[in-house]
């Protein structure tokens, strides 16, 4: 696909582009049955120190997504995800300047990003991009109820 075949630039998602963002992190393994997108996508969008970008083909459907975050420290990348059918045509790379670019905005001036340990291929894209993997160990402690078993609460978020 060319440029010409895309929309001119992203967009903020919106809660109605949820089905179309599950599907295509479901497409490029993204998605994880224990995390669902559906609270991920409505956490983002309401709060000011995150935001979801989604490019669209000419067609306005969906084919790339970035999600930007930050603590007041450090920014996040998160859920960069181009369909199969656009992956190797550079709008992987421009939506990760497009991430870069929110954090910067926002007066984030370092970032990180994960990357499962099996996926070579997102690392090596990344490290072409600059990034470099970092000698820490993640941790992760759940301190609520998964959203996905909070039943009508995950609806309010």
């Amino acid at each position: 696909m060319t440029a010409t075949h895309l929309s001119p630039a992203p967009r903020t998602a919106l809660e109605t582009d949820i089905p179309v963002i599950t599907k295509l992190w479901q497409e490029t393994g993204l998605y994880r049955p224990y995390n669902p997108p559906e609270w991920d996508v409505r956490f983002a969008l309401s709060d000011r120190n995150s935001t979801l970008m989604v490019w669209e083909d000419i067609n306005g459907v969906i084919i790339a997504t970035v999600m930007a975050g930050h603590d007041g420290h450090r920014g996040w990348i998160y859920y960069l995800a181009v369909a199969p059918s656009h992956q190797k045509t550079g709008l992987g790379k421009k939506l990760a300047t497009i991430g870069e670019d929110w954090l910067r905005e926002h007066g984030v001036w370092r970032m990180q990003l994960m990357v499962r340990s099996e996926n070579s291929a997102m690392q090596d894209f990344y490290r072409h991009l600059g990034y470099r993997a970092l000698d820490v160990t993640v941790m992760q402690k759940d301190i609520d109820i998964p959203p996905a078993d909070r039943g009508e609460q995950a609806n309010s978020c």
